[in-house]
């Protein structure tokens, strides 16, 4: 650690095994050096003590922060005080192609290969591909963050910078229980009745337990939109055809489709607790405001409307009011004119 010791700042990024496992786990940590670029092997039974006691007194830079902390939180790094999140920074200077890809194409006219994006992290040796492409994560964050530091405080946006950060360190720290009782409710799980949801719960468990079995991610299973349309094809009493299921999978497939179109109505998915089916007409008139003038000052200040406040946000906000502006830091609420800080 003693190349660590002398840095105020310095670049931080991770690899995690997600599109290739079941259960995930943390592959590599990459430290970005004003002059070199250091991997980290966390799979290598290395004690990690004394890089997250550098990273709890430093400033580390990571682009797009969230998962990277996550997964850092998993293996016992909490310290993180403050962060230099480059996609916040580049967000809040106006870009519009805010990935890290893009912005050192933009600031240093590199353009960075996408060859080991998905590859998996867990293999060892990592090929010299994969090794390139890991140090490139952190080579440019140190001067990125430079650009980006001397742009925010030409447009005066530090202190919303501040927050967003703060925000993120603060948000990346609460750990996220799956709850159990609705996890299966996917994209397009929605748009069912209780009876197909009642299906589509019992293929979801159906997934996860053979997802665990072999220890691959579930979309390697069955995808999200096979499983929301084979429930509501059982459920009707329609053919079902599914993709690459055969023996004992395929026979456990069709058990648990039978499992859910046999539950007793009493057994059936009801919407979560405190939900609703749609806003009143007040409300969404109360939205339609909100947006609009939302859309107006992001446009005044050149910024992506969703930064200012995500329409879900709005809509939180036109349903339960004054209770909701907690979702908002307040550099937003000041520009919406919302609450009193």
């Amino acid at each position: 650690m003693a190349q660590l010791t002398p840095l105020d700042r310095l670049g931080l990024d991770t690899e995690a095994d997600s599109l290739h496992c079941y259960r995930e786990k943390l592959c590599l940590i990459q430290i970005g050096l004003s002059d070199d670029d250091v991997l980290v092997d966390p799979l290598a039974d290395l004690d990690l003590t004394p890089l997250f006691r550098v990273l709890e007194t430093r400033e580390p830079i990571l682009h797009g922060a969230d998962y990277d902390l996550r997964l850092l939180h998993r293996v016992g790094h909490t310290g993180t005080r403050r962060i230099f999140d480059t996609m916040i920074a580049a967000r809040l200077t106006g870009a519009t192609a805010f990935s890290y890809s893009a912005l050192v194409a933009e600031h240093f006219g590199v353009t960075l290969t996408k060859g080991s994006q998905k590859a998996n992290w867990a293999l060892r040796p990592l090929s010299p591909a994969m090794e390139q492409y890991a140090r490139n994560d952190t080579r440019y964050l140190i001067p990125l963050a430079e650009k980006l530091d001397a742009q925010l405080d030409r447009l005066k946006r530090r202190e919303w910078f501040d927050q967003s950060c703060a925000r993120a360190v603060a948000s990346a720290k609460i750990l996220r229980e799956r709850d159990e009782e609705n996890a299966w409710r996917i994209a397009g799980s929605s748009k069912l009745d209780p009876r197909e949801s009642a299906i589509l719960r019992e293929l979801w468990q159906w997934r996860e337990k053979e997802a665990g079995v072999v220890d691959k991610p579930t979309f390697h299973i069955l995808r999200n939109e096979e499983l929301v349309d084979a429930a509501a094809r059982f459920a009707h009493g329609d053919a079902v055809q599914v993709r690459h299921l055969r023996g004992g999978r395929e026979k456990r497939f069709f058990e648990a489709a039978e499992k859910g179109m046999h539950l007793d109505e009493s057994q059936w998915p009801q919407r979560p607790r405190g939900t609703r089916s749609r806003a009143t007409p007040a409300e969404e008139r109360r939205c339609a405001e909100l947006k609009k003038k939302r859309d107006q000052v992001a446009e005044k200040i050149g910024l992506d409307p969703s930064l200012l406040a995500p329409r879900a946000t709005l809509e939180q906000l036109a349903m339960e009011g004054d209770s909701a502006l907690e979702r908002l830091m307040p550099w937003q609420r000041e520009l919406l004119g919302l609450g009193h800080d």
